[in-house]
């Protein structure tokens, strides 16, 4: 998929005008078995199955807001096949909407920023559930897993649930991520996909319990290895190009700590600076492909989640330490509107325990964006099929950086952000006491 894009220069695109708010439009019959007629294909391919759990709970006309994991693009056709009989929207990231923004109302979506504080979002969720009876599907983790695991949760997901006041469903599913990871250049493997339905919480069980012992259920519920599914349910994947772009996420090698030199081609990820090589075996293992043994700390690594967590830990350590920087030349983009995204020229992205910094467009650009200001990071892979890419900004303005050099850094920006957010707010409560 790609987005309709333009160039323009940066006195330009902060002169066009502001879009003006809307709220949600009904879902109409029409565009609802449009969205369920597109779905068919890829769900055929899949040989998709589903199971209800509890949904009898559910009244047939009863809206309700549904909460599913984010693994891959067939996640959106999933949830449409599976809430096909009730009228729904859909929580969308903003940029979604460039270039199709009536299609995107039409169908029932609800444009929100990626990790903000959004109040507009919540009141757009609040007047669809009660104004106008519908559902919403939401994905509370706002951005697709990079190593198969759950990414972040928003602390103020509880206090959502006890606003809405409506029943939470969630929908899991099993084997999208493995047909199509992000890393993988949407080269999509043969794997059959499924998804469990369940009626998580009623109206009574939210409004008796806290904002935080909701948080905590999700958490739980929102807690997977995909890896780790593939393995245990002998999901075997054949594709020849399963580890081309595990570089993007597997960016350092556990022999000689050097980042930025992995290259990730075929089956196998090879450090270019080492020859420290790994297969990615058809049963989702990590296999080193030369006996040379242990590394002399003990990481040779066998599942991929453990070497992204490895990853997480040694960029705590440089945070902790003093000694995380990014700092790298970027092509710039920008989103003000929904028309579309504006490339307004070059510039330099760091990134430290300040925060982010983004200066470019010959000196007219200057950006500073401190670490509580979000959670997490949007960050992906082949963004729109232009290159991977780092997203900060605020309401009123979008920033889409893609680095110019190569050396894998979007997933190290992801994780410093998520670290640094910690470590900045546990600072921050110790200080308030």
């Amino acid at each position: 998929m790609k987005i309709k894009t333009a160039k323009m220069s940066y006195e330009e695109v902060l002169a066009l005008p502001a879009p003006i708010h809307q709220k949600p439009m009904k879902q109409r019959l029409i565009f609802r078995l449009l969205l369920t007629a597109l779905s068919v294909w890829d769900l055929w391919a899949t040989h998709f199955t589903y199971r209800m759990i509890n949904m009898e709970k559910l009244n047939k006309d009863e809206p309700c807001l549904v909460l599913m994991n984010h693994s891959s693009f067939i996640d959106l056709k999933i949830a449409i096949r599976l809430m096909c009989t009730r009228p729904f929207h859909i929580i969308c990231t903003s940029d979604g909407f460039v270039g199709k923004r009536w299609l995107m109302r039409s169908l029932g979506c609800i444009p929100a920023r990626k990790f903000m504080t959004d109040v507009t979002l919540v009141r757009d969720m609040v007047y669809a559930v009660r104004e106008l009876k519908s559902s919403v599907l939401m994905y509370p983790e706002a951005s697709y897993s990079f190593d198969g695991t759950q990414t972040p949760l928003p602390d103020s997901i509880g206090k959502c649930l006890k606003l809405l006041k409506v029943p939470v469903v969630m929908i899991r599913t099993h084997g999208a991520f493995a047909r199509d990871p992000l890393y993988n250049n949407l080269q999509l493997r043969k794997v059959r996909v499924s998804a469990d339905v369940e009626y998580l919480l009623s109206v009574k069980e939210i409004e008796e319990k806290s904002a935080q012992e909701l948080n905590d259920i999700l958490q739980e519920k929102f807690t997977f290895d995909y890896f780790r599914w593939q393995q245990e349910n002998k999901v075997r994947i054949k594709e020849s190009f399963r580890a081309d772009g595990l570089n993007r996420m597997l960016y350092k090698c556990p022999k000689c700590k050097t980042e930025g030199q992995m290259s990730g081609q075929g089956t196998k990820i090879l450090c270019k600076q080492c020859s420290k090589e790994y297969e990615l075996t058809e049963y989702g293992y990590l296999k080193a492909s030369k006996t040379d043994g242990q590394e002399a700390d003990g990481m040779n690594f066998t599942h991929i989640p453990d070497w992204y967590k490895w990853e997480r830990e040694c960029v705590r350590q440089e945070l902790l330490d003093g000694t995380y920087l990014l700092e790298v030349p970027v092509t710039i983009y920008m989103m003000v509107n929904t028309e579309r995204i504006y490339q307004v020229g070059e510039g330099m992205l760091t990134h430290s325990r300040k925060g982010f910094h983004l200066t470019g467009c010959d000196g007219k650009l200057d950006y500073a964006q401190e670490p509580l200001a979000s959670y997490s990071l949007y960050s992906d892979f082949y963004w729109y099929e232009i290159g991977d890419m780092i997203s900060i900004g605020n309401e009123k303005v979008q920033y889409y950086c893609f680095p110019k050099e190569s050396g894998d850094i979007v997933a190290k920006a992801r994780l410093a952000t998520e670290e640094l957010y910690k470590l900045v707010r546990a600072q921050a409560a110790l200080k308030s006491k």
